[in-house]
């Protein structure tokens, strides 16, 4: 591995910075794999380092349709929490947190971790009823988090408006200090670096169009534009496509897919010291380290598979923004996006076996799969390892909407679904 590091920054320097390798290997497929991981963002990257490096498996590929990272993974807003309702919830975002605070030193790439806090703001009785509750809930797990009253909120983030005129008072604001955010291509790259150098080969513009299976029903293999691979276990993680990729093995998920939409101002100086989050508003903000305020709404109404969405809803977004921020008012907008989240009927994954031998699938994060990144790459590589759930990711299934075992986090989401 191509180590980073002051000195090997300095010694490249002096050669005029063209002595770098490329990041991770440019491979053509090969007719078969061990292992195959559908999907390129965080989640499938990550995947496949964790079989690598704790699973001591090396003939692993991960194949991407487009360009590494270029779906969920790109188009998010970066908040890392772990602060959800329920034990099992609460149990898997902190695994993941936990990972978080040291994945910079562990993939010897800098993944821009900054534990800035998240503000979560209560405008009514029943908003600070359920934030208490996830407090109390959080702290009985031993999870950081606390309230604060509305002038507590005020001088933890001074840009917010606790005026009692306008349309959403703030009535008070949970707070975990250990959330904040990361720098999203940072992560995809560490994750495809470190796997590429353990082994694993990384195919982009490589779409998945089949799923092969052996006349006793488990997987063979994959169908692609590049030619058929055989394997013998096939990981899934592709977010809003699950749906579709499943559908090739005849699984139906219990999935909606609806775009997302999120946009960023024109970049100013620091101005902004936390995350905010307003669930009664639909709309969530944080300062990047370029100095853009990058803001988030709920997602759109209609089930899509377009990476785009109604205007109505960033307009809405924008205007409770402007009347929790005011200064941010004479801000210009950069520019705005939309991604395609998976949504299941408790707001909750699914990280499991499948009914068909050797087939597994990462799904259902809807608007919270960034913060689950390494947690989920890690529980996932364990269940395709070992054939079965770890303990954090067991109660997360598909069959739980069978057996009516709901996990659900709808209020924790902190976004219209």
């Amino acid at each position: 591995m191509q180590k980073f590091s002051a000195l090997s920054l300095a010694r490249q320097a002096i050669g005029g910075h063209l002595g770098w390798k490329p990041q991770w290997r440019s491979v053509a497929p090969k007719p078969a794999y061990d292992i195959v991981i559908v999907g390129g963002g965080g989640h499938g990257l990550g995947t496949a380092y964790y079989l690598a490096r704790q699973h001591g498996l090396r003939n692993i590929a991960v194949i991407e349709r487009g360009w590494l990272a270029g779906g969920n993974t790109a188009r998010n807003t970066t908040i890392i929490r772990s602060n959800y309702l329920f034990d099992e919830s609460s149990s898997y975002y902190e695994h993941s947190l936990k990972l978080w605070e040291n994945l910079s030193q562990e993939l010897n790439y800098n993944v821009m971790f900054s534990q800035r806090g998240c503000l979560m703001v209560a405008h009514t009785v029943h908003d600070v009823q359920s934030f208490k509750r996830h407090v109390h809930a959080n702290r009985l797990n031993g999870i950081d988090n606390e309230w604060l009253t509305a002038e507590e909120a005020k001088e933890f983030c001074p840009p917010l408006n606790i005026s009692p005129n306008i349309r959403y008072p703030v009535l008070g604001a949970s707070l975990q200090r250990r959330a904040g955010t990361a720098r999203h291509d940072a992560v995809a790259w560490g994750f495809a670096r470190a796997a590429s150098d353990l082994g694993v080969d990384i195919i982009e513009n490589c779409e998945v169009t089949g799923i092969m299976r052996a006349p006793t029903g488990e997987v063979t293999g994959i169908n692609t534009t590049r030619g058929d691979i055989r394997t013998g276990k096939i990981g899934v993680s592709v977010a809003g496509h699950s749906s579709v990729v499943l559908g090739m093995a005849g699984i139906r998920l219990p999935l909606q897919s609806n775009p997302l939409q999120a946009l960023v101002s024109e970049p100013v100086k620091p101005a902004f010291p936390t995350i905010v989050m307003s669930n009664t508003i639909h709309a969530y903000i944080s300062q990047s380290d370029k100095g853009e305020m990058v803001i988030g709404a709920g997602t759109d109404s209609y089930v899509s598979y377009t990476q785009r969405g109604g205007l109505h809803i960033p307009a809405h977004t924008l205007e409770a923004i402007c009347e929790l921020f005011p200064m941010f008012r004479r801000l210009r907008m950069l520019r705005s996006w939309g991604g395609i989240t998976d949504n299941t009927p408790d707001r909750s994954p699914i990280t499991a076996k499948t009914s068909i031998p050797g087939l597994y699938v990462n799904c259902g994060w809807g608007t919270g799969g960034f913060k689950a990144t390494p947690g989920a790459a890690n529980l996932f590589a364990w269940t395709i390892a070992r054939n079965e759930p770890h303990p954090i990711n067991a109660p997360f299934t598909i069959e739980r909407f069978r057996d009516g075992v709901m996990i659900d986090e709808a209020a924790a989401a902190a976004v219209a679904h």
